[in-house]
């Protein structure tokens, strides 16, 4: 599969050739499956204070003559703390357990739950080429929202641009006006983020993906929606936001040639036990 290149001025370049990872075949369920799990292992665990709503001397009992007792009150045997005491007689408040005002719940979130998920090393590098192949399909792009059908977009010196006015004019060159108009709209948010600081919502823009560290990283964080990426960096997340392929890439000539030299997401040499060190026989 071949594809032309564009430069840093927005015209054509020369045609090269798209590494076998655009070439897999597109299983939106692994991809799912990754993302869910990366999203998982970023989770904090939260659960409620252990002694939230016990902090109470809530005992009355129930044997006759009973210093503190309820016999011959008419009394349920809820927990209940006293309120005013007039001799041997007292004036309860029902407490301690959750079917009263102030007492503890009935199944409080608990801190110490797992929520981190597993997913096999072979299946998580199939959903990443899965995602890299999606974004070339159209249907998908379009699925997303993205109004740019002509994909890739490669770049041959993507890394070298290190201000953000000559990003953009690289994407209004290349068409890509809509895309930035698109994620810098804001949308106001429902619910109580609006009061937690989050009050706005940006639409999830293209991804930049480069082969090193480089200025780009600087110059496209101010722009709403854009995310940059190194090629060796890659996740399902980055490039299927919300378990959705087909996110619009935009790729750099050299890490289109890293991906493909460095066999990137696959096995190495053709190995199982890739990240593990050779043992001596």
């Amino acid at each position: 599969m071949k594809a032309t290149t564009y430069t840093n001025k927005g015209e054509k370049g020369k045609e090269i050739n798209l590494p076998k990872q655009f070439s897999e075949e597109i299983r939106t369920d692994l991809i799912k499956r990754a993302v869910l799990a990366i999203q998982a292992n970023k989770r904090q665990p939260y659960g409620g204070f252990l002694r939230a709503g016990m902090d109470y001397s809530a005992t009355l009992s129930r044997r006759r003559r009973d210093y503190r007792g309820s016999y011959g009150k008419g009394m349920s045997r809820i927990p209940r703390k006293v309120m005013v005491r007039r001799g041997t007689q007292f004036i309860y408040t029902g407490a301690f357990i959750s079917g009263t005002v102030g007492g503890r719940r009935a199944h409080p979130p608990k801190a110490e739950k797992v929520w981190k998920q597993k997913i096999n090393k072979t299946e998580r590098r199939k959903a990443i080429r899965s995602a890299i192949a999606a974004t070339l399909d159209k249907e998908l792009i379009k699925n997303r929202g993205h109004e740019f059908e002509n994909v890739p977009i490669i770049i041959e010196k993507l890394e070298n641009i290190q201000k953000t006015k000559d990003l953009k004019q690289l994407m209004i060159k290349l068409g890509l006006e809509k895309e930035m108009e698109r994620a810098s709209k804001k949308r106001i948010r429902a619910g109580k983020g609006k009061i937690r600081g989050r009050k706005y919502k940006t639409a999830t823009g293209p991804l930049l993906v480069i082969e090193k560290n480089s200025p780009i990283l600087k110059a496209a964080a101010n722009l709403p929606g854009f995310e940059v990426c190194n090629v060796d960096s890659l996740n399902t997340e980055l490039l299927a936001p919300g378990t959705f392929p087909g996110r619009l890439t935009i790729w750099s000539a050299a890490s289109i040639e890293k991906l493909d030299k460095d066999n990137l997401y696959y096995k190495k040499n053709g190995s199982v036990q890739d990240n593990k060190k050779p043992t001596s026989n």
